[in-house]
């Protein structure tokens, strides 16, 4: 007779997988790393600061789960691709990809410089391309690999000066499609997940206007804003056996946001 938690396991378990999270040292990125690592796989994170890096790595290690982490500026094409064969050393090619970095740079369209549409684009879509197209033929001829997004709201609707961003996040988005496309046959799945509003260092401009937040809430079927820890089971079933049929898809842990 099958246990609960054998069969859980069986479902959701992470045992000898390995995991790769950008922008895990923060917010939703850091919430997905932990879950991960609690299920059972070895994470890197990777992101620009090195402090917050070392001391998320060294938490997940005081709890018992086995991390390191690689210190890159994604926007940088140099970086990104030797940060991808930094990323193997600890533990091997990564079977899991999370795309969590991503720059939030909102100036009005009109004032929209090629600056911060250059770098917009870099960190939030080029960097995930790259990352992606250097994992997921690994990930294939191994038979399992699980690449998941991290897209927007204002992929799907624009309001708060969405500019640059906006159009970053519709590509990820997108981006999932093309690598489920690509991937899925050979035991890949690329999906996106998509936050409503979530308070975290990535939104800080949003976060100083308490009007403002609480209107996200009000619009909310729930009631609330969301918090980084609404993303662990999520992720963690993403990324494990149970959803080897779900990808290409765009699923939103937005509280009810986008179906107000």
């Amino acid at each position: 007779m099958t246990t609960p938690a054998a069969y859980l396991t069986g479902l959701f378990g992470l045992h000898g997988r390995v995991a790769l999270v950008t922008g895990g040292s923060s917010g939703i990125g850091r919430a997905i790393a932990t879950a991960l690592a609690a299920a059972g796989a070895r994470v890197v994170l990777l992101a620009r600061g090195e402090t917050a890096l070392r001391d998320t790595a060294g938490e997940l290690r005081a709890a018992g789960h086995d991390a390191d982490y690689v210190v890159a500026d994604l926007a940088d094409r140099a970086q990104v691709r030797r940060a991808a064969a930094d990323a193997a050393v600890p533990f091997g090619d990564p079977d899991i990809l999370v795309h969590s970095a991503a720059v939030n740079l909102r100036p009005p369209l009109g004032d929209l410089g090629d600056d911060v549409w250059d770098t917009t684009l870099a960190v939030n879509l080029t960097a995930p391309f790259l990352l992606g197209r250097h994992f997921a033929p690994r990930m294939a001829r191994r038979g399992y690999g699980r690449i998941l997004h991290l897209s927007s709201q204002q992929a799907f609707r624009a309001f708060a000066d969405s500019g640059a961003y906006g159009a970053s996040k519709g590509g990820v988005t997108a981006l999932a499609r093309s690598e489920a496309e690509a991937w899925s046959p050979h035991g890949v799945t690329s999906n996106a997940l998509v936050p409503g509003f979530v308070a975290t260092p990535l939104n800080a401009h949003l976060s100083a206007d308490p009007g403002r937040v609480a209107a996200l809430a009000a619009r909310t079927l729930t009631g609330r804003n969301g918090v980084p820890a609404d993303f662990a089971g999520a992720a963690v079933f993403l990324a494990g056996p149970a959803a080897s049929a779900v990808t290409g898809q765009a699923i939103f842990v937005d509280g009810g946001f986008s179906a107000h």
